[in-house]
């Protein structure tokens, strides 16, 4: 007995088989500009960049975010970690996130005490933006804090863990 592909199956397969088949391609060769205008047909020999390829969040480490104090109802959003700077007087906080303008970094509150550092970072949609519509992924952020005195010994904490 013979077994029939799901439709899916066979549909991935046909797509599958017809990526890289001219798709996207000239439908002919191309006619060289400024060569005296015979019009003859030439092609390339080497691959030709145009522009440099857009920011890639997986590649290039997280997104430098600054607060826009402009949320509409924000709400604390926990961060992953934050790292210190070699002199002790700010933190690089990172978090996941999501695109703006549905997510931005509305403020960041830094409440210090002898012995820790409570750092909140506070999220919302954008007040300047109405009916925006954004793709849900997930972006990792960072942020720079500063500090009014260097960490020292300090603990730092998550003030949205609370």
């Amino acid at each position: 007995m013979r077994k029939i592909a799901p439709p899916l199956l066979t549909g991935a397969l046909l797509l599958t088989m017809s990526c890289g088949t001219g798709a996207g391609t000239p439908a002919g060769p191309a006619t060289a500009a400024g060569s005296g205008g015979t019009g003859t047909a030439t092609t390339p020999s080497q691959p030709v960049s145009h522009t440099a390829p857009p920011r890639d969040e997986f590649t290039t480490g997280p997104k430098p975010t600054k607060p826009t104090g402009d949320a509409d109802t924000p709400r604390k959003v926990r961060w992953l970690k934050a790292k210190p700077a070699k002199d002790g007087r700010s933190l690089r906080v990172i978090w996941w996130s999501g695109v703006e303008p549905c997510h931005v970094l509305d403020r960041v509150t830094v409440k210090q005490t002898a012995k820790k550092v409570t750092v909140t970072l506070w999220e919302g949609p954008s007040s300047k933006v109405e009916n925006a519509v954004c793709i849900e992924i997930a972006i990792q952020k960072v942020t720079t804090v500063k500090l009014k005195k260097p960490l020292g010994g300090r603990k730092v904490v998550d003030g949205a863990k609370r």
